[in-house]
């Protein structure tokens, strides 16, 4: 969620439009993540998470100041010819997240007399609704967590960024050569946390391929003292996850545009790697805890420290969940690699971010209320801050003052040495856009397969045919439903 629910929901869907390209590329991206490795990161993860709904009463946070020094420079002189009041909209479900932005944004009207950021309640559980109704009842927000960015723009909802405050990121999404989105963080990398003592009782390793993961898994299985995984299926956004490492592992290094492919007509949801992706999702969620389906993401947790299982997949997020559940449960992390022991992760900047509304732009004021803020949250100390209590990796150019866990530092390693990087497939850009809501529909569909309500070819089967009835309106490749 600490990348929050809301990086775990990056499973919601960060949209954009046709002709989207990243900007500077994944090579800058791993020069960034070796110069956060190179700066010492040292410390064991802060807070931890939940869930809970934010009110502007709410904000101010709890106590420990980490940046005094930028506040005490951010006052020096007003941005603002009067003063200037802006409301401000994020996804609130994830405790740690919310903390620290009341925090963020409290400091930040301190250090700013005549600027007053407003916070108004959110909706982590189901923000992209919250955020589209807000709209539709003429209360959009003046600056807001984007995420269904593609379909804002395309509505003219949010203004571009400035030049002064894109040039802060090492890699950005553009639509048609133009930034909408700060990303506060990359993409959520996803891997195994696993109980570290268990592992060192039973012998047991880190996995090499694909195929000794599963039989590290059904050796726990075999055991019976705890199961392998804990899931929260409830929440079908987690699904996602093990989703995206299959779908990563057995479609995309093989087949990157499978999507963009399915939009032509030249694939369809037959195709073998396809349905090889659908029956290793559910050989994996064979080996959770039982009740899966109806354990939401909140209580994994509770089954991880608990030693009621002794692996959990999930993004970075989670650390400062198990940190604050169980500060001195020893636990590690790993990459799951695939068959022929390549690692394919999570990574790189996604069209998700802070934005100003289009609105909120045409006061200039406002304007340069927005990118103060944007400078000031992303500055060395207050960013440093942030990224380190939740397990969020940098994307600014300049390296934040932070430290870093064993685990954190495990992911940083594997992403600089990792054979392939990846957006979630809701996240992708351009051609490769998804259309809306099937995203939900195939995580379900994959659910009953792993029950056994329906097996592999009638999942197929039922994908295409909604695909099929979404491009009767959306298809990127030929520009129907994204003007």
């Amino acid at each position: 969620h600490s990348l929050r629910r809301r990086q775990r929901q990056m499973c919601i869907r960060d949209s954009p439009m046709k002709e989207t390209k990243r900007r500077k590329g994944e090579n800058t991206m791993k020069k960034a993540l070796s110069a956060a490795m190179a700066a010492g990161m040292t410390a064991v993860m802060l807070a931890g998470c939940g869930s809970s709904a934010s009110s502007a009463a709410e904000s101010t946070a709890p106590a420990e100041s980490t940046s005094a020094a930028a506040s005490t420079e951010a006052a020096a002189e007003s941005v603002v010819s009067a003063p200037t009041a802006l409301s401000f909209v994020f996804a609130d479900g994830d405790d740690t997240f919310k903390t620290q932005m009341n925090k963020i944004v409290d400091d930040f009207n301190a250090a700013n007399p005549d600027i007053t950021i407003t916070i108004e309640p959110g909706d982590g559980g189901s923000y992209s609704e919250f955020l589209k109704t807000k709209d539709s009842v003429g209360e959009f927000p003046d600056m807001m967590e984007m995420r269904d960015t593609a379909m804002y723009v395309r509505a003219g909802k949010v203004a571009p960024l400035s030049d002064d405050v894109k040039a802060l990121f090492t890699s950005t999404v553009d639509f048609d050569g133009v930034t909408y989105t700060a990303p506060f963080s990359g993409a959520n990398t996803m891997g195994i946390m696993y109980n570290k003592k268990y592992f060192a009782d039973n012998g047991l390793e880190i996995p090499k391929t694909w195929d000794e993961f599963i039989t590290l898994c059904q050796t726990i299985k075999d055991k019976g003292d705890m199961s392998p995984l804990v899931v929260g299926g409830s929440d079908v956004w987690h699904i996602g996850f093990l989703y995206d490492l299959c779908y990563a592992n057995d479609v995309l290094e093989s087949d990157p545009d499978f999507i963009e492919e399915c939009y032509k007509g030249e694939k369809d949801f037959s195709d073998a790697n396809y349905q090889k992706a659908v029956t290793d999702l559910a050989e994996v969620l064979s080996f959770a805890q039982d009740g899966w389906a109806s354990t939401p993401d909140a209580q994994i947790t509770t089954f991880f420290v608990n030693d009621m299982s002794a692996m959990m997949f999930s993004g970075t997020h989670m650390f400062s969940q198990i940190n604050d559940a169980a500060p001195d449960f020893e636990y590690g992390w790993f990459a799951v690699p695939d068959r022929d022991g390549k690692v394919n992760l999570l990574g790189g900047g996604t069209a998700g971010g802070w934005a100003l509304s289009a609105e909120a732009a045409k006061d200039p004021d406002k304007q340069a209320a927005f990118d103060a803020f944007c400078k000031y949250f992303f500055s060395s100390d207050v960013y440093g801050a942030y990224c380190e209590a939740m397990a969020a990796i940098p994307t600014t150019v300049e390296t934040p003052k932070m430290n870093s866990s064993e685990q954190f530092q495990s992911v940083l390693d594997a992403l600089s040495a990792a054979d392939y990087t990846h957006l979630m497939w809701n996240q992708e850009v351009g051609n490769r856009e998804l259309p809306p809501d099937f995203r939900n529909f195939t995580y379900k569909t994959c659910i009953e397969v792993a029950q056994g309500s329906r097996d592999v070819a009638s999942a197929s089967s039922e994908l295409q045919k909604t695909w099929n009835v979404a491009l009767q309106s959306f298809n990127p490749t030929t520009g129907l439903g994204v003007e």
